[in-house]
């Protein structure tokens, strides 16, 4: 029988390290508590987990800003566009795209393998946490 096919780009083992490795950042720098979310490159949730403490929402948000560096192709910070624009953008993904910083691609050079998206902190320690994560996680590939 053959095997079942998978998407390529990020593994659940990926996915765990990435999201351990801004669990942690976060944690090694006494933000309040983070969700992260690691997202494949279909836009769907490979992991998800939130520290104790975190506020429920964290979740929904996290996995919102990694979708949107996905969709936009660029971290979910960089992006500069008007509120109507927004507004029709959030109405056409049923609000899940924030672009706010906290969402970052995760890539192989130039290649989308997928997404990490965090939330809990102020954005931008979002996303430095999975900025860093990312950053470590290539290091940790390249051995």
């Amino acid at each position: 029988m053959a095997e079942t096919p998978r998407l390529p780009g990020l593994t659940l083992a990926d996915a765990d390290w990435l999201v351990a490795a801004a669990l942690e950042t976060g944690g090694e720098r006494g933000w309040p508590p983070l969700a992260v979310a690691v997202l494949d490159v279909s836009g769907s949730v490979i992991a998800l987990r939130r520290a104790d403490g975190g506020m429920p929402m964290t979740s929904r948000i996290a996995m919102a800003k990694a979708r949107t560096a996905l969709l936009s192709l660029l971290p979910s910070g960089q992006l500069q566009l008007p509120g109507p624009i927004v507004d029709s953008i959030q109405h056409l993904y049923g609000g899940d795209f924030v672009p706010y910083a906290g969402g970052v691609l995760i890539t192989d050079h130039d290649v989308v393998l997928g997404a990490a998206g965090a939330s809990g902190a102020h954005a931008k320690e979002d996303e430095e946490a999975v900025q860093t994560a990312a950053d470590r996680w290539h290091e940790h590939r390249a051995g």
